[in-house]
């Protein structure tokens, strides 16, 4: 049912549209740096894709790893924009669509930051010391955050449908 939406329903947290804004804002930043990095701007790709990458910069990792992924992101921030509408609310596939994003988001910055902490990884020498404390400290929080914006955002959508 889809009827008039009060305005306590927007402060309830697990009806709050701000998650699916979030999420949005989000996905538009990390887009944003993909591009500058696609563009030739360096500051932390190093951390992030290794040193060598960064460096060499392959044709493929430049289209596909830094222009693929910004514009995967672009249309993540678009479905965070629909699961953020109110009237009419996101349809059922788009919620879907939310709801898997965030968990595959929240599962790629656990699993990293459990091989790294674990010392699982520490044998393979393509990790940069530089390049696991960036991924430790910044990426894979990161995709925490956006997951938990993600997973937010699909059950308020749900929440608000209901």
């Amino acid at each position: 049912m889809t009827g008039h939406r009060t305005g306590a329903d927007h402060r309830r947290p697990l009806r709050w549209p701000g998650w699916a804004r979030a999420a949005a804002a989000w996905a538009t930043l990390f887009a944003a740096l993909h591009v500058f990095w696609a563009l030739g701007g360096s500051f932390g790709l190093a951390g992030s894709a290794g040193r060598d990458l960064a460096e060499q910069r392959p044709a493929w990792f430049v289209l596909g790893g830094l222009w693929g992924v910004a514009v995967l992101l672009l249309v993540a921030a678009g479905l965070g924009m629909v699961l953020a509408r109110t009237e009419p609310p996101p349809r059922p596939a788009v919620v879907v669509l939310g709801a898997a994003v965030g968990p595959l988001l929240l599962l790629r910055g656990l699993v990293i930051e459990v091989l790294l902490l674990s010392g699982a990884l520490d044998g393979n020498t393509a990790i940069a010391a530089d390049q696991r404390r960036w991924s430790l400290f910044l990426w894979n929080p990161w995709f925490l955050v956006g997951g938990a914006f993600f997973a937010l955002a699909a059950l308020a959508a749900y929440q608000r449908r209901r």
